[in-house]
């Protein structure tokens, strides 16, 4: 198992479940109230959102909705503490997992880099673009996707972030896949900055 002292609350809510995570992590001396564990688990999961937000800007909001409807409902109903433990938990579990949301075409699949470019594209795409149900668009934002994942893998020169020069190889690369668009090539670059992959 490993040190398991080392871990973050949300990394020990992954490994051992929330309750262990609570009494090892948490509330080893068993004087906290159970308003004061919810608020640090919220506290815990909020600051693991702000983190990783740059990531996948996307999926972090979706995961800070679902929080604040969590913070909502445990304020609500402070009897319903077991009810938010879960909730909690399985919070923390498909903010670790990523794991790729129904609705992800199986082109992407084993591609988290353009996964991600994928989800945030409709954001970032001009009006026109941006239907994400409808289905040639949906066609448009995996074939820019897989582009731009591509490009990224074939054209980024190593040690890119950072370096000022390198980072405007990058910028003129993905320029002409976006359209010429400076605004929309400026954003999918902010994105790709922060993914790990790349």
């Amino acid at each position: 198992m490993g040190n398991l002292n080392s871990l973050s609350l949300t990394e020990l809510i992954i490994e051992t479940g929330i309750h262990d995570a609570i009494a090892r992590k948490l509330n080893e001396k068993g004087k906290l109230s159970n308003n004061a564990i919810a608020e640090a688990i919220i506290n815990n999961v909020r600051k693991t959102i702000i983190r990783d937000q740059l990531t996948d800007p996307r999926f972090y909001a979706e995961m800070s909705t679902l929080l604040d409807d969590l913070i909502q409902q445990s304020r609500a109903d402070a009897a319903a503490y077991e009810a938010f433990l879960k909730k909690a938990e399985d919070l923390v579990k498909r903010m670790a997992q990523k794991a790729p949301a129904a609705g992800i075409p199986a082109e992407l699949h084993g591609k988290p880099g353009a996964v991600v470019l994928f989800n945030n594209l409709p954001s970032i795409l001009t009006p026109g673009l941006s239907n994400d149900s409808a289905p040639e668009m949906v066609q448009v934002r995996v074939d820019l996707a897989l582009e731009i994942d591509r490009a990224m893998r074939e054209h980024a020169p190593a040690g890119w972030k950072g370096d000022k020069t390198r980072e405007k190889q990058v910028l003129n690369a993905l320029f002409p896949i976006m359209s010429r668009d400076r605004a929309a090539t400026q954003a999918i670059f902010e994105i790709i900055k922060h993914q790990p992959g790349y």
